[in-house]
């Protein structure tokens, strides 16, 4: 955990009224918390194979399941529950939250159908809405300045703990028990979770009771933060990367788990593990390396906040290039040990920066402004994007056997219509009918394969992208901090 010191806050000195044990016990509670979410959040990768073989849909579908249905409510209630919780109570926000979204988790397995099974997704959103923004404000009063993106990276360590118990129990499940079982069982212990937080986390003082504010007034300070935000030229770099980032890694991470299931035969156990364990391990390096890395390298300079998560996304590409490249699941799984340390390198500085350009009743609100953007882009679009692409390229390589250029393929999988559409009723669910032959068999499973490969490689090209933001906020994001350190303290 973060070695804390009582240096204080400047929102009335709050966080040297806590013991450090106490602090930490709080981050880990949080950190808990936001570890089952993700779980729920992201289970539909691991089991998402099971769900299209059993009702028959499309990648497209599978990723709207992921991405757009959870995120639609996501984030357009962020932004209100942040307001709320600028004025009331975060750690009954936050318990209140967790009992929706795990209560819809397991609703989630006794969907009958996609269409079913979208608006109970959809419900996980609403629930999950109000736990980052409350959270991140109790962090930042929780820790000063100069450890908060230690801290907020401890948080965001529950992402890949969630991955990874998510991906590994998810697929044990789904294999043994069927995908239906597992979303009710990984919904459950979200209600133990609401109970712990509100009995054990403390809300801490704030500096002054919260003005009550007319529906002119709410716009206006909402206004103020986004400009804060939006209108600062290396923070927008700075969101605009964490965006491009996050639409590769919940774009193609939608579709690990069925990659390996498909391109080597792996049953949903064994790809759960692989995912959840090496996916887990190396993303949870690179999320406290980048937090810690950050925090030490910025006392010399505050572009650090900017380069060392520029410099992990880039290196994290061509790393998750060779990976689905690979020719063996063995050989692939190795390698994803590597770009994943590198690539979340950039959630402990970006949301330290949020955090710090703001004022202390403005944190909550300035994190769901910035997950508004990250999540109707990154989580909304992406899974459905990378999806709707395997669709199409797969339809292209069904028509079109044999080696091909990725390029190529992309400009012919586009240039007819409705190609997406003949794969899949050629193919239900990715593969052939019942009693076709072992041509239409291998058609299906190598036209899925070649497809899904493409998909997924072409969503990490996104890092690249992200990257080049990063680069650009690091010429203006150490000034950007001081003026923010200088408003706060005003």
């Amino acid at each position: 955990m973060v070695d804390v010191t009582t240096d204080g806050l400047e929102s009335g000195n709050a966080a040297s009224r806590f013991s450090p044990a106490y602090k930490n016990l709080v981050l880990t509670l949080l950190t808990l918390a936001y570890t089952l979410n993700f779980i729920d959040r992201t289970i539909i990768a691991t089991i998402g194979q099971a769900i299209k073989v059993d009702l028959k849909i499309t990648d497209t579908q599978l990723g709207l399941l992921g991405g757009f249905s959870f995120a639609i409510l996501y984030t357009v209630l962020g932004i209100p529950i942040a307001r709320l919780a600028e004025r009331w109570n975060r750690v009954s926000i936050i318990s209140l939250a967790l009992l929706v979204w795990s209560g819809f988790t397991a609703l989630c397995g006794v969907a009958v159908g996609f269409g079913q099974l979208m608006m109970f997704r959809v419900g996980v959103g609403f629930g999950e809405a109000g736990l980052s923004p409350p959270a991140h404000s109790l962090i930042s009063d929780y820790f000063d300045p100069k450890k908060r993106a230690s801290a907020l990276s401890v948080y965001s360590f529950g992402i890949p703990l969630g991955t990874m118990f998510g991906a590994a129990l998810g697929g044990w499940l789904a294999k043994t028990y069927g995908w239906r079982v597992a979303l009710m069982v990984v919904g459950a212990p979200g209600i133990i979770m609401a109970i712990l937080v509100k009995l054990l986390v403390k809300e801490p003082p704030r500096e002054a009771a919260a003005p009550k504010l007319s529906v002119s007034s709410e716009f206006s300070e909402l206004a103020s933060v986004a400009s804060k935000l939006f209108l600062n030229w290396p923070v927008l770099n700075m969101i605009l990367g964490v965006t491009l980032v996050s639409f590769a890694g919940y774009g193609s991470g939608q579709f690990i788990a069925p990659y390996f299931i498909r391109a080597f035969g792996l049953d949903y156990a064994q790809a759960g593990l692989v995912v959840g364990l090496i996916g887990g391990f190396s993303s949870g390096v690179g999320t406290l390396v980048g937090g810690f890395a950050t925090d030490w390298a910025s006392k010399r300079s505050g572009r650090w906040y900017a380069l060392i998560p520029a410099i992990g996304t880039a290196i994290s590409a061509p790393l998750y290039i060779a990976a689905y490249l690979a020719p063996s699941w063995q050989t692939a799984a190795a390698t994803l040990l590597l770009p994943g340390i590198f690539a979340y390198t950039y959630l402990g500085p970006t949301f330290g920066v949020v955090q710090n350009v703001v004022g202390a009743r403005q944190r909550a609100t300035a994190t769901a402004l910035m997950f508004f953007i990250l999540n109707l882009i990154g989580l909304g679009l992406g899974p459905p994007f990378i999806g709707w692409l395997i669709d199409h390229l797969a339809q292209f390589s069904f028509t079109h056997p044999g080696p091909h250029h990725i390029v190529s393929a992309l400009h012919q999988a586009f240039g007819e219509p409705g190609m997406g559409a003949k794969f899949a009723a050629a193919c239900p669910g990715g593969i052939a009918p019942k009693g076709s032959g072992p041509a239409a068999l291998g058609a299906c499973r190598s036209a899925l394969i070649t497809a899904t490969r493409q998909g997924v490689i072409i969503g990490y090209c996104f890092n690249l992208w992200g990257a080049f933001h990063y680069l650009l906020a690091s010429f203006g994001i150490a000034g950007a901090l001081a003026r923010g350190k200088a408003g706060a303290t005003a």
